[in-house]
This record gives structure tokens, sequence and C-alpha cells, in this order.
């Protein structure tokens, strides 16, 4: 088990399996030294988590929805480092995307819900650059959809 693991477990968090893709692409794509992770949707132990930030859902819960795809952004990552997570070695960037009414402007704090994870995980290793941006609506109604970029060995 990684330290990464071993923190989440302190945590009381468990890995998912990967998610395999629900369209036509692949769920990552090493070049280099670059791990690009594709979206990674509010997806957990009881199912999709869906919502619309600002109307069904409060900050809170979206932190939550977005520690999901977290977790599921770290699965993936395990699956393409053969079960070895102790080969990352900075995670670069995360892109986050919220389904939020046009007035809902909370979107970096719903996000911090992955960003957050990430240096739970990974400490120093886990600070990272990002993106997080609202939009209408997320493949099959999900609340939260974050993508990434990892440097491994």
């Amino acid at each position: 088990m990684s330290d990464a693991e071993k923190r989440l477990a302190d945590l009381g968090l468990k890995l998912p399996e990967a998610a395999a893709p629900v369209a036509n692409y692949v769920p990552y794509v090493r070049s280099g030294n670059h791990l690009y992770v594709s979206g990674q949707i509010s997806f957990g132990p009881d199912g999709l988590v869906k919502g619309r930030l600002g109307e069904t859902m409060n900050v809170e819960q979206g932190q939550s929805a977005a520690r999901l795809c977290g977790l599921n952004l770290i699965a993936q990552l395990k699956a393409a480092l053969e079960g070895d997570l102790s080969r990352l070695k900075q995670v670069v960037k995360l892109g986050g995307f919220v389904c939020a009414t046009p007035d809902f402007e909370a979107i970096p704090k719903v996000i911090n819900g992955a960003s957050d994870l990430m240096v739970e995980a990974f400490g120093d290793a886990g600070r990272h650059a990002r993106s997080a941006v609202s939009c209408p609506v997320l493949p099959l109604g999900a609340a939260v959809e974050i993508d990434a970029v990892f440097e491994v060995d």
C-alpha cells in the first residue's frame, strides 16, 4: 500500500475501481512523463451524485461531489501506474466543471473538494494549477466533472 493510500485510509476513504469509459474515449493517455486523465464524474458508492449547484445543491454538497471526482481521478492514476501510486511526481493541473445556475459564483469553493483531496493524499506533490468553470449540464446529469494532468515516473 502506497503512502497516498495510507493517508486516504486514515481519512476513512477507499479508492474505487477505475471506471470504464462511457463513450468513445480512453480513461487516460500517457505522453512522456505526463499522464492525462479524462474527466471523472461525481460517482461514488451510493451512485452518481446529480444536481445543479445553486438550485438543488449547496457548496458543501458540491465539495463532496468534487471529492468523489478526485477519488476517481486517483483510481485512474493508480490503474495507469499499474497499482503503484508512489510513481506520482506531481499533480500538475485539475480542470473542474460544475453544473450550476448562472448566478452561482462559488465554483472555486466546490472544486476545492478535489484540490484538498489531492494535497491530503499526496502532500506537496498534490499542489497543482487548476481551472474551475460552471456549465448548465454535465454528462449523465452529474453535478461535477474533473479531469487531471499528472507528472509520473
